[in-house]
């Protein structure tokens, strides 16, 4: 009897061939926009908390991939996205300080 593992999660475009190369079959299907959001968002997510427990810059680009999905959902662009940036950074800064906020006092 054949082993099946579901999953249910986004998958980076290539995988179904990689899979099929590898001698196994797979079984996908094409998300519609509201799910492609909804599921862009879970990998968002288990991207970042894959990061938070390996501190690996290949998990940086793993996020990345998903941002850039996501600009491009939103029919946005990287560039937006760095003039958005960098109007954050001459306003309010960087992390380059290191500043840790303790409190604020009200006089």
């Amino acid at each position: 009897m054949d082993k099946k593992i579901k999953y249910d999660k986004l998958i980076r475009d290539k995988i179904p061939a990689i899979i099929k190369n590898s001698g196994k079959d797979c079984v996908t299907r094409v998300l519609s926009d509201m799910e492609y959001k909804e599921f862009l968002y879970r990998k968002l997510q288990e991207e970042v908390d894959e990061f938070l427990a390996d501190d690996n810059i290949s998990e940086l680009a793993d996020i990345t991939e998903v941002i850039l999905a996501i600009l491009e959902l939103k029919k946005s662009s990287p560039q937006e996205m760095e003039t958005i940036r960098l109007k954050k950074l001459k306003e309010r800064g960087g992390f380059k300080k290191k500043l840790l906020l303790k409190e604020v006092i009200n006089n």
